[in-house]
C-alpha cells in the first residue's frame, strides 16, 4: 500500500485555493492570510485527489513524499 506524507510551504502559497477545492478533507485555506492550512499530513483516503491537488497548486507549495 502506497502511503503519502504531504508538506506545505506556507510561505510559497499565494492563497488560490485550488487544494481546498480539490481534496478539501486534507487542505484548507487560513481565514487569517488565506494560505494552506494542511488538515492531514498523511491521508489514508482521496489519494487520487491529493496528488490532483499538488499538481494543481499554481505556486508549486506543496509536495508529496510516497513511502
Amino acid at each position: 500500500m502506497t502511503m503519502l506524507r504531504i508538506s506545505a510551504d506556507r510561505e510559497r502559497c499565494i492563497g488560490a485555493g485550488m487544494c481546498a477545492l480539490v481534496a478539501s478533507e486534507v487542505f484548507d485555506q487560513d481565514e487569517d492570510d488565506g494560505r494552506v492550512r494542511l488538515l492531514d499530513p498523511e491521508p489514508q483516503d482521496g489519494l487520487v485527489a491529493v496528488r490532483e491537488a499538488v499538481e494543481a497548486c499554481p505556486s508549486g507549495a506543496l509536495a508529496l513524499d510516497e513511502y
